[in-house]
């Protein structure tokens, strides 16, 4: 994992000031910043560079900040935050399961963008897992490595972002156990309400796509009634 201090992120917004402002702020608080102004820059962009985070506005002209997501997450992994507007529910969600790993409302302080982009960061060091216990969890067609963090189908490689990456350590370190949305919450380094818990709960949608024959019954990733989820590996 990169320092977070050496982190180099991908700031994508058509409005050049914020553009501007962001990428200022954030250089000052020791990051590498690259800027692109709509979503085609941003794809000439990641065709020549890896960054360690995509900061993006969803509504831009042209291709949006969604539909962006939505076909990055075909070939990439890289943990992507969406700007939203106030008060588009509709747009945070969309978001979340296009691929995103976390959303913040505008209008937003410069210093909560700051907590947010450390928190993903640090994500998934932060949600690793202990020596003791199994390396390798079998959940039918599906196994998935703990230590290197990787989900594969067969011989086929399974791409997961950092955020469900993330569960499945979380997961991994109690499997059995039922783990309540508030602790999923807490320890992928979100502030709690509902509105958080919502986001994991589409989170979860996401991973069982990956993970069970049939996401609508799943055998692997269990909601627990009035407890939270649960992973249960063969």
């Amino acid at each position: 994992m990169t320092e977070l201090s050496e982190a180099h992120l991908l700031i994508v917004d058509d409005d050049e000031r914020i553009r501007g402002l962001l990428q200022k702020f954030l250089i000052r608080n020791g990051f590498w910043v690259t800027a692109a102004r709509d979503a085609a820059h941003a794809r000439r962009v990641l065709s020549g560079l890896e960054f360690d985070m995509i900061v993006m506005d969803v509504m831009m002209p042209g291709e949006d900040g969604i539909s962006l997501t939505r076909s990055l997450r075909e070939k990439i992994t890289t943990p992507i935050l969406l700007l939203t507007a106030k008060g588009e529910t509709e747009d945070r969600i969309e978001g979340l399961k296009a691929g995103a790993d976390d959303y913040l409302p505008k209008p937003f302080e410069p210093k909560e963008l700051l907590l947010r982009i450390n928190a993903i960061l640090r994500r998934l060091p932060a949600a690793s897992v202990g020596a003791i216990g199994p390396k390798m969890l079998h959940l039918g067609a599906v196994r998935y490595d703990i230590e290197r963090g990787e989900m594969w189908q067969g011989e086929n490689l399974v791409r997961l972002t950092a955020t469900e990456n993330a569960l499945m350590k979380i997961f991994s370190a109690r499997p059995g156990e039922a783990v309540s949305r508030n602790e999923l919450v807490e320890d992928l380094g979100r502030d709690g309400g509902q509105a958080q818990e919502r986001a994991v709960d589409v989170q979860i949608t996401r991973l069982r796509r990956k993970i069970e024959a049939d996401p609508k019954q799943p055998r692997y990733l269990q909601t627990v009634r009035g407890e939270g989820y649960r992973l249960v590996p063969d």
